[in-house]
C-alpha cells in the first residue's frame, strides 16, 4: 500500500475512518516555515460538515503537532499531525460489512488485501482521511502565498447549477477562500436546495469545481513523465470523488480550430502574457506565468439510502443493500478546501526540485521576469 506523494517535499497519509486517529507526515519541508495553528484549525473548518447537506458525522478534529515544529517554525525535521477520530459509530457498518458498496472500494479492496482491510467506514479509502491533508495543506499555503502564490477552488456545478468560472484573478479567489460554501457569484441556495432535494429522494449530487493558481512563475515542472498537468492529476485523482481532470479548455478543444485554441503573447512592460488561456497556464508540461486552471469531476456520493444490488464478497452470493448511517448527501463543498490543500502541496514539492528544499522559507523574492 503506497500513501506517499512527492520527491522533495513528501506527504505520506495514515489512518483509518474508524481507528484511534488519522494524521499526516510532511517530509523535506524547509525549515524556517511559520506554522499558524490557528490557520490549520480555520481550514479544517472549511471541511467539516455544517448541516443538512452535509453528513451528521462532525469530528472536532482537534489536531497535534506531534514533530517538525519548534517555536512556532519548521525545523526542517519531518512534521506529523495527528487528528483524533472521536465520533465513531461502527455499529452501523457491522450488519452490511460483507457486502460490497457499489461504486465504493469495498470489493476492490477485500481482493486486494486478503480480507485483512478495515471495513468500517471504508477504512483507510474513507473521505475522512482527507482531513489530514487539510491540515498539511495549511502549513504550506500561507508560505507560498508569501511568495506571491495563491490557490483558490470553488464549486462550478452542482447537478445542474452552475457557478461561473474565474475571471478576476485579483479579487476572486480571496472572495472564495472566505467562503465556507465556496462560489463566486450567489448560487449557494440554489446548489443547496439541489443537494436537500437529492437528500429527500435518499440519493446523491455530484458536480464540478475548479482551481486557480495564480502568482505561478513560468518554468514550474517537467517535460514528459513529470509534466505539471501530470503531477496535478497523480495529486487529484487520490481524492474519492473525483473521476476527471481538464486543464483550461481541456475537452473544448475536441471542437476548436488552432486559430481559437492558442493562447498568443504579448509582451505587457515587460511580463510577457498570453491574450487567452486556453491551455490553463501550461505549455508543454511547464507553467508559463498564466494563472493554472483546472476543473474536476465529481462524482455523486455513492452512500445513498436506497436499496441496490451487490454481491457477498464472503459468500459469493448476489444480495440487495439498503444503506442507513451517516452520509454526504454531496461533497462537493467539502471536498474544495482538499483540492486547494492538495495542490499547496504538489506545488511546494514542484518548487522545491525548481529552487531548492529552502526557497519556500527564504525572505528572497523570485523575480517573475
Amino acid at each position: 500500500m503506497k500513501n506517499s506523494i512527492g520527491t522533495q517535499v513528501i506527504l505520506t497519509l495514515f489512518g483509518e475512518s474508524h481507528g484511534s486517529m488519522i494524521g499526516a507526515v510532511l517530509d523535506g519541508l524547509a525549515p524556517g516555515i511559520k506554522v499558524d495553528e490557528q490557520f490549520i484549525g480555520r481550514q479544517l473548518s472549511k471541511r467539516r460538515p455544517q448541516g443538512a447537506t452535509d453528513t451528521a458525522r462532525v469530528e472536532e478534529d482537534r489536531f497535534t503537532i506531534a514533530s517538525g515544529v519548534f517555536n512556532g517554525y519548521t525545523t526542517g525535521a519531518p512534521l506529523c499531525i495527528l487528528i483524533p477520530n472521536e465520533n465513531i459509530r461502527s455499529a452501523d457498518y457491522e450488519k452490511t460489512a460483507m457486502l460490497a458498496r457499489p461504486s465504493h472500494a469495498d470489493y476492490a479492496a477485500h481482493i486486494r488485501y486478503h480480507g485483512f482491510e478495515d471495513w468500517r467506514g471504508g477504512g483507510h479509502f474513507s473521505g475522512r482521511i482527507t482531513a489530514a491533508i487539510v491540515a498539511a495543506g495549511a502549513v504550506v499555503l500561507p508560505a507560498l502565498e508569501a511568495k506571491g502564490i495563491r490557490i483558490a477552488t470553488h464549486i462550478l456545478q452542482c447537478g445542474d447549477v452552475k457557478d461561473r468560472e474565474f475571471t478576476d484573478f485579483t479579487t476572486e479567489p480571496d472572495l472564495v477562500n472566505s467562503r465556507i460554501f465556496p462560489t463566486i457569484d450567489n448560487v449557494e441556495q440554489a446548489m443547496t436546495d439541489v443537494i436537500l432535494k437529492a437528500r429527500a429522494d435518499n440519493d446523491s449530487v455530484g458536480g464540478k469545481v475548479q482551481t486557480a493558481i495564480t502568482g505561478l512563475m513560468p518554468g514550474i515542472g517537467e517535460p514528459w513523465f513529470d509534466s505539471l498537468e501530470g503531477v496535478i492529476s497523480k495529486a487529484m485523482f487520490a481524492i474519492g470523488g473525483v473521476k476527471g481532470i481538464e486543464f483550461g479548455r481541456g475537452f473544448g478543444f475536441a471542437s476548436a480550430r488552432g486559430s481559437q485554441a492558442n493562447d498568443q503573447f504579448f509582451n505587457d512592460n515587460g511580463c510577457v502574457m498570453t491574450l487567452t488561456n486556453n491551455n490553463g497556464g501550461i505549455n508543454g508540461g511547464l507553467s508559463n506565468g498564466m494563472p493554472v486552471l483546472f476543473n474536476l469531476a465529481v462524482k455523486p456520493t455513492p452512500s445513498i439510502a436506497q436499496q441496490q444490488r451487490t454481491v457477498n464478497i464472503e459468500t459469493g452470493q448476489n444480495a440487495l443493500l439498503e444503506l442507513h448511517g451517516r452520509h454526504d448527501p454531496a461533497i462537493i463543498r467539502r471536498i474544495c478546501i482538499v483540492v486547494t490543500s492538495l495542490t499547496a502541496i504538489v506545488i511546494s514539492d514542484m518548487l522545491a526540485l525548481r529552487y531548492g528544499s529552502d526557497w519556500l522559507s527564504s525572505s528572497e523574492t523570485h523575480i517573475n521576469r
